[in-house]
């Protein structure tokens, strides 16, 4: 099977500007992605399709290959799957066409070679046709609280807040960092958690999701034990 890795890496992020291309101990945020898509041995092809040059300078030197981002996929109202679907389309327009598309996020850069290959394996072994990296929750997602509108707080399932963890199942979350997809599947169901689904489990320590400041200090007190 031939197999592309993509990777959005858009410029204007409003909660962390420039969050693709932030420092993160000593490299670009991005390049850890790249590293890991390049080093997983699974994907024919590793492209980050931006609309900036800067960023494109980055994953260049780092590796990859780009696609430039039409504007009107570069702004905040454009999901990552048309992102995707254009770097597919864009592919094919050259001659490469592709079975099954990985699209890792930038964002992510504590996951490694083995949380891709992981995350491709279910796919390429056909047991399903699509799969993202999931990970448990840090507190108890059954005691959820949401706001009463009145200044207080009640239970999101009241009938779920006073059981015990262990008398329940297990609750998992896509992490939003790896979503492996067939691609005859993603073009006809338009979406990265189709019908036939799995999860790779991946290691919370490493399920790093930077959106905002508080994300990014985060993961760099992590990264830093497990980069050393």
């Amino acid at each position: 099977m031939r197999c592309l890795g993509v990777i959005p890496a858009r410029s204007g992020s409003k909660r962390l500007p420039r969050k693709n291309v932030a420092d993160f101990l000593g490299q670009p945020v991005i390049t850890y992605t790249i590293r890991a898509a390049l080093e997983s041995g699974v994907l024919d092809r590793v492209i980050v399709s931006t609309e900036d040059a800067k960023t494109a300078e980055i994953a260049r030197r780092a590796g990859a290959e780009v696609i430039d981002r039409p504007q009107p996929l570069a702004t905040d109202t454009v999901g990552v799957l048309d992102v995707c679907l254009h770097a597919l389309d864009e592919e094919e327009r050259q001659g490469r066409a592709y079975d099954v598309l990985c699209c890792l996020y930038a964002t992510a850069p504590l996951r490694t070679a083995e949380d891709i290959r992981g995350t491709m394996a279910p796919v390429l072994a056909g047991e399903c046709d699509f799969c993202a990296a999931v990970c448990g929750y840090d507190m108890p997602p059954h005691q959820a609280l949401v706001a009463d509108g009145q200044g207080g707080l009640r239970y999101m399932w009241p009938e779920l807040a006073n059981l015990r963890s262990q008398d329940l199942p297990e609750f998992l979350v896509d992490n939003g960092s790896t979503y492996v997809a067939r691609v005859s599947a993603l073009r006809r169901e338009r979406n990265f958690l189709g019908r036939d689904f799995c999860g790779y489990r991946m290691p919370r320590l490493r399920s790093a999701d930077i959106d905002v400041q508080e994300d990014l200090d985060l993961a760099r007190i992590i990264g830093r034990e497990l980069l050393a």
